[in-house]
Formats: structure tokens, sequence, C-alpha cells
């Protein structure tokens, strides 16, 4: 570098040779890959697909709602959320390289069968079905949490790569389907971390909150918008230290574990979505995260 240097203020003075060495140092980084998360192409899981070099990102669609693009080195790649209920087998995007007419795609790509554990309990019957009460609670904080889960801001992530929100045990529960007393329940659509009761809850990535609130079965709960269809939800706080339009840094103190809602004890019920599917959390920790958490 020392060497190019001096040849370059020969040549062209300092001025430029100082522009070209800075150029020369940062063309790497601009050209680097983006980290993105572990692929895993099943239902509950996350697909990366190569959608090749353009001047600007295409417009992804799948089933009807905008799919996450981002630069992946000199390409674009669509990074698609798989929601639980997907049927394994032949899927589609849909591509628009240009706002031109006619100039759109058709992107197939395969969604492999994965079976998730399930569990059977037999529990009091008034520990599974709601009352009245709480029946209608539910339904009008659904409508509610639906209209949150689909904000979808134009400004992309900061990183693909997420933090563990708080520390502990990571649990393997995602996907696991619960059948009480034979009535089979939604899969759990969430990461469970054990944690003791007040334990500082953390913003995964760089965002702002869009929602914080107490709800029937996810008790005092942050969601934070990351930016394009990736959102990260937080539940069963004791302690909400945000506030909607907050915006925050990875890392950020946001909340504190606790035992709120719906749960038998203290931990953090950590959700992540994208394009409105929530997905498994673990595909996006690093591999050395994960492996310290086990």
């Amino acid at each position: 570098m020392i060497r190019m240097m001096k040849t370059l203020r020969t040549l062209v003075g300092p001025t430029l040779a100082s522009a070209f060495a800075l150029a020369s140092l940062l063309s790497p980084f601009a050209a680097r890959a983006i980290e993105l998360p572990r692929e895993h192409r099943v239902p509950g899981g996350v697909a990366t697909i190569p959608l090749g070099a353009s001047a600007e990102p295409p417009s992804v669609h799948f089933n009807d709602q905008p799919v996450l693009v981002v630069k992946d080195g000199a390409q674009w790649t669509a990074v698609l959320g798989i929601g639980l209920a997907a049927t394994p087998g032949s899927a589609t995007l849909q591509v628009r390289h240009s706002s031109a007419a006619g100039d759109s795609a058709a992107l197939r790509f395969e969604i492999a069968p994965f079976r998730y554990a399930e569990q059977r309990l037999k529990v009091a019957p008034g520990k599974v079905d709601l009352s009245k009460a709480d029946l209608a609670r539910y339904e009008r904080e659904r409508v509610h949490l639906a209209a949150v889960a689909a904000t979808f801001s134009t400004t992309p992530p900061a990183t693909l790569r997420l933090l563990q929100p708080t520390p502990g045990v990571r649990s393997s529960s995602f996907g696991l389907r619960r059948i009480f007393n034979g009535q089979s329940r939604n899969p759990h659509s969430g990461m469970d971390i054990a944690a003791a009761t007040g334990t500082p809850v953390l913003a995964a990535a760089a965002g702002r909150v869009i929602d914080t609130g107490d709800y029937f079965f996810n008790g005092n709960t942050v969601w934070i918008d990351h930016g394009t269809g990736l959102l990260t939800m937080y539940c069963h706080l004791s302690a909400i230290d945000v506030k909607p339009g907050d915006a925050v840094a990875a890392g950020d103190r946001i909340g504190a574990v606790g035992a709120t809602g719906r749960v038998t004890g203290a931990h953090l019920h950590w959700s992540v979505s994208l394009n409105r599917a929530m997905v498994d959390p673990a595909l996006f920790l690093t591999p050395v995260s994960e492996g310290a958490a086990k």
C-alpha cells in the first residue's frame, strides 16, 4: 500500500492519490456479500433465492406479500419466510425487474416436507377452553396484532444476523405442536429462552418499535420493525422499557424477562416474522452464539 501511494502521488498528485487509495480500500466492502440467514426451505424456514444482477432491486412477491430483497455481492437475493402452514412441494415467486409492463416472471422453488415434534397433554378443561370474556378479548387483540404483523417499511435491515435477546438456554420448541385433551393447537411460532424474571431483554437488531402492549396470551409484548418485512416480537415481559416510535440499536435494552400472559413460568418467547410468516429464529443467529447457548 505504501509503494502504491508513492507511485500514485508521482502520477496524479497527492489529492487524487489519496482518493484512489481510499477507493481501493472501500471497494472490497462495497462488493462484500451480506451475511444471510441460514437457509432451510421447509415450512417455518427461510429460502434465499438468487435473482441475478440489475441496476435496481427487483420487486418480489410471494402469496401476494412483498418479499425482502437484499444486495448480495453483485446480485440481488430474495430472502423469503415460509409460513408453518405452507404446503410442501412446488411454490412460485413473482419477480418484476422493472416497472415496464410485462417485465415479470414466475420463479419456481421447492418447499421440502419437515416434521416438527408433537406433545400430547391431558389437562383440566379450564386450562384449555377460554371463557367468553377471555375469548372476546383474544379476538379483539388478534385483529390488532394482525395489523402490526403486516408492517412493511421501505428501509432494508442493517443486518440479517440477529442477537440472542437474552442469555439462557434456547429451546428447540419452534414448530412444536401441542395436543391438549385430543385437541390440536397451532404450532409454537417462536423460540423460548429460559431466564429468570428481571433478566434484561435486548433488541435483536437495529429498528423501530412499532407496538407495545399487554395481551392475553403473550402478556407484556414489544414488536420491532427492522425493515422491509423483517420484524421481531418479545413476549411475557415483566417490564417494557420502550414505546412505539422509539428507534433502537442492536443490543439496546427494551424490557425484562417475566411470566406475564398465559404461561406457567418465567421465560422469553421470541419470534421472528419475515413477509408475515413466523420463521425459526435460530436461522438468524450465528452458529457461534448458538453453540455457546447450548
